[in-house]
């Protein structure tokens, strides 16, 4: 298979449908892309009904392109990432792993238009945190939903408007920032730094303003970035957690127990939000972003230090932070709801507190006027335990 074959391949797979975000080639099934969230198949000439092992591997290898870091990546860890390129036509971020002995390839699809908060109806919280000189901003949740796209909206927010040097680490490079105001450097994992806790070392002494880390992976670049927030830095990087206190929790287990106290401490005084992240099927198809926002106040520095208790957990402080630009998975759910951009099917299916979700959810449908059960006729039993 040549190059010219792949990018044949791959642009039918993107034209097949509209909203395609990944392509998926897995071995025992046709060439698959995910539209609007749902993985639908491709038809191709000729057809493809099932993908062989010897067909993936092949795929692979020319995305790999000899690339030898990335071949010994993948035969020692069994998975590697890239970024690959159609001309003219859109640019991927690869992720080629190994499963019962075979390969499997997703390919996300990478927008070439830099997203701005505007474009993107984020919550105005979000013009806040681009203001904000340092300390660290987490963006939490799945893989997939957005936490990539949120943060290059707030670094273009600070580009239109500060003139700072911005270096960003990343594996690979979403977005390709163009110099306005402020002046980029975008780093590629393996092709410019070999590991996020060097590369973030490496920044430091590169006389940034702001940096973005891809992902806090490990303790050390916890360790790394928390110093960085210390000394000055915007850091904006993003974990795999739902929630806010998860991800507090998370930064914790990082570290030995002996550490707990300090790490505590550092936290305390260095986080700024805590935003989190998830994408819901949207009436009339496509998707919508739903946000939990936790911003520092003292209240949050004390759950911090001292861990969450009765009545100062982070779900009640962002309940109570409402006028101060925080919210909860379930109060911005519900307003999606009532916005009617998604059904109640969705808004219980998404909501991190069910009860919660559908308290709300009534009040919305009391408001409209609608029944808020679907229990009818009841009536007093007046004979009730009477001969």
């Amino acid at each position: 298979m040549k190059k010219q074959e792949v990018d044949h391949i791959l642009t039918r797979m993107l034209d097949s449908h509209s909203n395609v975000s990944d392509l998926n080639l897995t071995v025992g099934k046709p060439l698959q892309v995910e539209s609007s969230g749902e993985l639908v198949p491709v038809e191709i000439k000729p057809d493809i009904k099932e993908l062989t092992p010897f067909q993936t591997e092949t795929f692979a290898l020319n995305l790999v392109s000899q690339d030898r870091r990335l071949t010994e990546t993948l035969i020692k860890t069994g998975s590697c990432d890239l970024s690959y390129s159609l001309p003219g036509k859109a640019r991927f971020r690869v992720n080629i792993f190994s499963q019962t002995g075979h390969y499997s390839i997703v390919l996300r699809k990478l927008e070439s238009k830099i997203p701005t908060i505007r474009d993107l109806n984020l919550p105005d919280t979000f013009y806040k945190i681009a203001k904000d000189l340092n300390g660290i901003v987490f963006v939490t949740g799945a893989t997939g939903s957005g936490k990539s796209t949120s943060l290059a909206a707030i670094l273009e927010e600070i580009n239109e408007a500060r003139s700072v040097h911005i270096v960003t680490l990343e594996d690979p490079i979403e977005y390709q920032h163009p110099h306005k105001k402020a002046t980029f450097n975008q780093r590629e994992l393996g092709a410019d730094f070999d590991s996020f806790s060097s590369g973030l070392r490496a920044a430091l002494r590169q006389a940034p303003k702001v940096i973005l880390v891809g992902e806090m992976r490990d303790r050390e670049t916890v360790e790394i970035g928390l110093n960085a927030a210390e000394t000055g830095h915007l850091v904006l990087t993003t974990l795999h957690t739902v929630d806010a206190g998860q991800t507090i929790n998370r930064i914790l287990g990082m570290f030995p127990n002996e550490e707990e106290k300090q790490v505590r401490i550092r936290l305390a005084d260095t986080v700024r939000w805590i935003v989190g992240q998830r994408l819901l099927p949207k009436i009339g198809g496509g998707r919508v972003a739903a946000f939990e926002i936790l911003g520092t106040n003292l209240r949050v520095k004390d759950a911090i230090l001292n861990g969450e208790s009765e009545g100062k957990t982070f779900y009640e402080i962002m309940e109570a932070g409402r006028p101060f630009g925080m919210t909860t998975f379930d109060d911005h759910i519900v307003g999606l709801y009532e916005q009617g951009l998604i059904t109640q099917e969705t808004a219980m299916a998404y909501a991190s507190h069910k009860g919660v979700a559908g308290r709300g959810i009534d009040k919305v449908k009391s408001a409209r006027g609608e029944s808020t059960t679907d229990i009818d006729n009841l009536e007093i039993d007046r004979h009730y335990d009477k001969e």
